[in-house]
């Protein structure tokens, strides 16, 4: 009786709660209010699905003037806040406009940016400031999520800041800018050596920056080594090595191709013998050379960079895998082994000229050396 009184009470109990479910359904049908809204058409979906799984591009802009490890820092933050970093160099109309005359004109700059390993692409002639076509420019036509700038101000000559459109849009992302280093500053350190080597007029063809860079003289004192690097504010970090280094070394069948040098000031000149020196093997390891054995060879006040200055410079050329931090200035049978060697490199053109004339490479292979018939 019990069994069978439980089971008419669960009939009766779907049964009503059948027909209040249906009654339910009936008067959201039947009723007076507004239609669900209709789903999105397809093509609508498929640029939401586009927009959320593309990569994320961010654009950084600048003069670049005298390029320096700063600069490439400032990059390589870039880079990590997207999938894509767009950087945009100022022409050289506008930077005369709203801060005087380059140093280093625009095609130098171009060719330095492109060569930072961290940078996807490159706009050339970028406004000094973000104007509201611009910035639509590279919201629409170059899919830019978000605009980087550092933390120090950038301001117009009227005193506005450069990136309010940028902000006022919610599209804007701020770094750190790295301490220690500045263009004013190499400029300070630059005047050091106007005593010592003026420039003449006839060397009005190459950028200031290349010309410094070179160096002269075999000035040096009685313990065989010159002033060297005094007034830079850098100080060097395990770290910041890291965040610069490839994390990878050469592989087992790797041709190694070695290439040493000051690369003080790096230019465009270093960027693309660099350039040409990867193109001969698998992978580029570059020495730099100490500033007592630069001083000695060029003079006071060389280099200009000093030793971890230099390094990181030619770390963030995309074109180099390796460094050797204070490089010998021969090279030993044992460096060549422990490094597994296969081709020296070394140019013939001289630092103060023009990085579009022809660069020639002389090299050897060094058969003796590295006993390869054996």
């Amino acid at each position: 009786m019990d069994s069978a009184s439980s089971s008419a009470r669960t009939v009766a109990a779907c049964v009503i709660g059948g027909i209040v479910l249906g009654a339910s359904v009936v008067a959201l049908h039947l009723g007076a209010g507004p239609a669900a809204p209709s789903l999105p058409p397809v093509e609508a979906l498929r640029r939401r699905f586009r927009r959320r799984h593309r990569p994320v591009r961010v654009y950084m802009d600048g003069c670049f003037d005298m390029m320096h490890y700063g600069h490439c820092n400032a990059l390589r933050q870039a880079r990590a806040l997207g999938d894509e970093l767009v950087v945009g160099v100022v022409s050289d109309d506008e930077i005369t406009a709203n801060k005087g005359p380059p140093v280093t004109p625009l095609h130098e700059r171009m060719k330095m940016v492109r060569a930072v390993k961290w940078v996807d692409d490159v706009i050339p002639d970028a406004p000094y400031a973000i104007t509201e076509d611009f910035m639509n420019k590279l919201f629409n036509e170059y899919n830019i999520d978000y605009i980087i700038h550092g933390d120090d101000p950038c301001l117009l000559p009227d005193g506005t800041d450069a990136y309010a459109l940028a902000k006022k849009a919610g599209r804007y992302k701020q770094i750190k800018r790295t301490e220690g280093v500045s263009t004013t500053d190499i400029v300070g350190r630059m005047l050091l050596c106007v005593r010592e080597r003026p420039v003449s007029d006839n060397q009005s063809h190459s950028s200031l920056q290349r010309q410094f860079s070179h160096g002269h003289g075999q000035n040096i004192d009685d313990s065989g080594f010159g002033n060297g690097t005094k007034i830079s504010h850098f100080l060097p970090t395990s770290r910041r090595i890291v965040q610069f280094s490839n994390g990878r070394g050469p592989g087992p069948d790797s041709r190694v191709v070695y290439i040493d040098g000051a690369f003080d000031l790096f230019h465009a000149g270093h960027v693309e013998i660099l350039r040409l020196a990867r193109g001969l093997g698998d992978f580029l390891l570059v020495g730099i050379h100490t500033d007592q054995t630069i001083s000695s060879t060029r003079g006071p006040h060389r280099p200009i960079m000093n030793l971890h200055e230099r390094s990181l410079s030619v770390l963030a050329c995309r074109y180099v895998d390796e460094v050797i931090i204070g490089a010998p200035w021969h090279i030993s049978k044992d460096m060549i082994t422990t490094f597994n060697i296969s081709l020296v490199v070394h140019g013939t053109i001289a630092e103060n000229m023009d990085y579009t004339e022809v660069i020639k490479l002389s090299f050897s292979w060094n058969m003796q050396m590295l006993n390869l018939d054996n």
